[in-house]
């Protein structure tokens, strides 16, 4: 399918606005996958599969501005590296064989909980680094289906995991967000090359956004990685997002 000029620029701005959006707190593909659904009108099982061109490069573009500030940290994280990517592989290999519309279903009634999660208590999201490694029997099961969550939708995923190493794990936002981009990049290989094997992505509007996500990305991460006060700022993208996440979930706000 061709694109015309507005649905070019929509798809160029709002890409850039969501890569800036997953890098500091998660949901973007709120954004992203709304434009290929309802503005350039793809398929759901074939939007999902096109939106994992951004999220790769946007990832990439964030995980290079991370290390090159020295925000990443991989040597505590191989465990959760190697759980999240084995979850993501089943997760997409259902998302080929299983409508997403039940799946929303469930995800708008999570990002309630999540809200009222990241609301009590919000002193817990803006504190410094105090790493405490998850037990083992917890990590299994809680990045296994962290990965197959990812694997299989991807929207919601940079909340759901920051909540687990920010929370759980004690990182600090920017910690945890630095080691979730780079999760999301590698597992995103894998997701990407399956969907693209069962026919599943439109490649032009996906390098198109990909370009935006992957600007929005990187800037915001070598931005932010210089910033004192950003973890005040993620805090309160984190809450705008998940509030925009409801408000579209149940028809509150329609973007196109």
């Amino acid at each position: 399918m061709e694109l015309t000029v507005l649905e070019y620029s929509a798809a160029m701005i709002g890409s850039f606005i969501a890569g800036a959006i997953n890098t500091l707190a998660g949901n973007g593909s709120v954004i992203t996958l709304s434009i290929l659904t309802d503005l350039i009108g793809l398929p759901g099982n074939i939007a999902n599969g096109t939106n994992r061109v951004g999220v790769l490069l946007q990832a990439a573009g964030s995980s290079s501005g991370f290390a090159k500030n020295n925000v990443t940290d991989l040597s505590k994280s191989k465990l959760i590296i190697a759980l999240t990517i084995s979850g993501a592989i089943i997760g997409v290999y259902c998302a080929t064989i299983v409508s997403n519309e039940q799946f929303m279903f469930v995800f708008k009634y999570l990002m309630i909980i999540m809200l009222l999660v990241i609301m009590v208590k919000p002193e817990r999201w803006l504190q410094t680094s105090d790493v405490k490694a998850l037990p083992f029997w917890v990590s299994i099961p809680v990045f296994l289906a962290l990965g197959f969550y990812g694997g299989f939708i991807q929207m919601g995923m940079g909340i759901f995991f920051l909540a687990v190493l920010v929370l759980i794990s004690r990182y600090s936002i920017m910690e945890a967000n630095a080691i979730k981009t780079i999760i999301i990049l590698i597992y995103t290989v894998i997701v990407l090359a399956i969907f693209a094997y069962k026919g599943l992505v439109n490649w032009e509007a996906g390098i198109i956004m990909a370009i935006g996500q992957t600007l929005g990305g990187y800037l915001t991460a070598a931005y932010a990685s210089q910033r004192s006060d950003i973890h005040i700022w993620a805090y309160r993208l984190l809450i705008a997002i998940i509030i925009f996440a409801i408000c579209t979930q149940f028809g509150l706000i329609k973007l196109f």
